[in-house]
């Protein structure tokens, strides 16, 4: 069977649409397929509808892989500052909410219907609301079965996400696909997802929907910004970065304090001898969780009647709240898959897989994961231009 493109696209998320675009004004004809009924679901959802693109602060250790290295070529060859280009070019405006993170002033449907026209600039042969049947090679050729139709490609790239929100569609598609052509898949897992609580802990319930900013830890690694508390356990995004780093049956821990000098307690007991706990507490933390952490330290009466001793004990426990997580809200809430395709069996410099020349794996489907904030988002822009890059040079076989 003769080609019918030269290129195959898998998913038409913000990997495989920028993939595509790029590819196509590079003078291939792209096939672009998704058995989604239209392009670019979660990129509407992402950011509460106005998507957090990027983030000013991407840096490979700004992500997780058991290749930690792997992410550092296509990052570098494709930055935050070339994706701010282009959607200034399309004159959207955007603006930055906290620690480099980029979002649309307007909405996430720019960004999609972006991507969309940057398709269309290249010619790509867009197909959405079929199912993606069977995936064959040889003779040099991809064959995709879509519908009643066969798309043949001397190329195919993988974009088609991992299973974090079945609702939107996600599936583990582009694993099964992978391990079909022998590239091995490092054990998919929720990350940026909310943690449940039960037992002891399952006593916060009753806090659900306070915040308070707090620095989360799992393991070395702790990110200072707002924990939520909720019906089922914690949520917030300092919970969601550290989940991504949580294993099941270690622990978390949560200073309440990152603000206070050491100390603390014992200068308030000088100063204000007749203030209880809670009301101390109160003055840096929201005034339910002051009480409910007060009566969970065991001082119950005025500081100036507490030993310093027990006071310092108060405090080490509220600087350090551990708690060990019954679980994680699973792949239903998660904002994207920790895991996926091995990185050892994928070039860095071109995304594609070394034993199978034409095969490509971009975005969410390989095993990099950022952290919460736009990170995702640049390194399904990163290496999706990797892959667009030597598609278009026909470089193959690269390390």
């Amino acid at each position: 069977m003769a080609p019918t493109h030269d290129v195959i696209v898998l998913g038409a998320g913000a990997a495989g649409l920028f993939c595509a675009g790029l590819a196509g004004q590079r003078g291939k004809r792209v096939a672009l397929l998704d058995h989604a009924d239209a392009p670019g679901k979660k990129i509407l959802i992402s950011g509460g509808g106005r998507c957090n693109f990027t983030n000013l602060h991407t840096a490979p250790d700004r992500y997780l892989s058991e290749n930690p290295h792997f992410a550092r070529s296509a990052l570098s060859r494709y930055t935050p500052a070339d994706f701010i280009a282009l959607v200034e070019r399309y004159g959207i405006a955007w603006h930055e909410k906290t620690l480099g993170q980029l979002f649309c002033d307007g909405s996430a449907k720019q960004i999609v219907a972006m991507l969309l026209e940057e398709c269309r600039a290249g010619k790509v042969d867009l197909r959405c609301g079929e199912p993606v049947g069977a995936v064959e090679h040889g003779d040099g050729l991809f064959r995709v079965a879509f519908g009643a139709e066969t798309v043949v490609a001397p190329a195919l790239v993988i974009a088609t996400g991992g299973p974090s929100i079945p609702k939107m569609g996600a599936t583990g598609f582009a694993y099964e696909l992978a391990r079909k052509f022998g590239l091995k898949v490092v054990q998919p897992r929720p990350a940026l997802v909310p943690l449940t609580l039960s037992g002891e802990d399952i006593l916060f319930r009753e806090l659900s929907g306070v915040s308070a900013d707090v620095v989360a830890r799992s393991g070395k690694a702790a990110f200072r910004e707002a924990a939520l508390f909720t019906h089922r356990g914690l949520s917030g995004p300092a919970i969601l970065q550290v989940s991504s780093y949580w294993r099941p049956g270690e622990s978390v821990s949560i200073d309440f304090l990152p603000d206070q000098p050491q100390d603390w307690l014992l200068a308030a007991k000088r100063e204000r001898p007749r203030s209880a706990m809670a009301r101390v507490l109160g003055a840096a933390l929201p005034e339910r969780l002051a009480g409910r952490l007060a009566e969970s330290v065991g001082v119950a009466g005025e500081l100036g009647q507490t030993q310093d001793k027990l006071l310092r004990v108060a405090e080490a426990k509220l600087r350090r709240w551990e708690f060990t997580p019954s679980g994680s809200e699973g792949f239903a809430k998660a904002e994207v898959t920790a895991g996926g395709i091995s990185t050892a069996g994928l070039s860095s410099r071109t995304m594609e897989a070394k034993a199978v020349p034409g095969l490509y794996a971009i975005g969410e489907a390989v095993d990099v994961t950022g952290w919460l904030g736009g990170y995702n988002f640049q390194w399904a822009w990163a290496s999706a231009h990797a892959a667009a890059n030597a598609l278009a040079e026909g470089d193959q076989g690269a390390v």
